[in-house]
């Protein structure tokens, strides 16, 4: 029992790929998530959506907003809500950092990783992006066909 659990710890990697398609991403960061306990078994599942979510501050806080966990099969009265704004963890400097950056008209942050790392933590991956136009969204999917093809021969 215990080796199933520690695979579902170590497998759990879930991108965000239509961010990655539709943002270019300036500077990363690696925060902590404040969860519940249902939250944290429905992410050591794998059930997590990470498309539609982005970052803000409130109250001088940041949080995570539309990060979709799906509630825990097993759980009781007691579980958590799918769609909850959920705390982000950083240290000072970094919030401060993050906060005069968005200063800046066009960027956003977004998150672009969940992972669990070696100490069952979960860990989430966020960029300060800046919006793609058109012509590099064609140019990114150029990319990705002549690197296909470069793999196929």
């Amino acid at each position: 029992m215990a080796k199933l659990k520690d695979k579902i710890i170590k497998n759990v990697s879930i991108r965000n790929k239509k961010a990655a398609f539709e943002y270019q991403f300036l500077d990363k960061y690696v925060a902590g998530i404040q969860l519940k306990g249902s939250e944290i078994k429905s992410i050591r599942l794998g059930k997590v959506n990470l498309d539609a979510a982005y970052c803000l501050f409130l109250n001088g806080e940041f949080f995570v907003r539309d990060m979709n966990i799906t509630e825990y099969e097993k759980g009781t009265y007691y579980n958590h809500q799918p769609k909850a704004d959920r705390k982000l963890l950083l240290k000072k400097r970094e919030l401060r950092r993050i906060q005069n950056e968005l200063n800046n008209v066009g960027l956003t942050v977004v998150p672009t990783h969940l992972f669990v790392n070696e100490k069952g933590l979960a860990k989430l991956e966020i960029a300060i992006a800046k919006g793609k136009k058109l012509f590099d969204k064609r140019e990114t999917i150029k990319e990705k066909d002549v690197k296909r093809q470069m793999e196929r021969e």
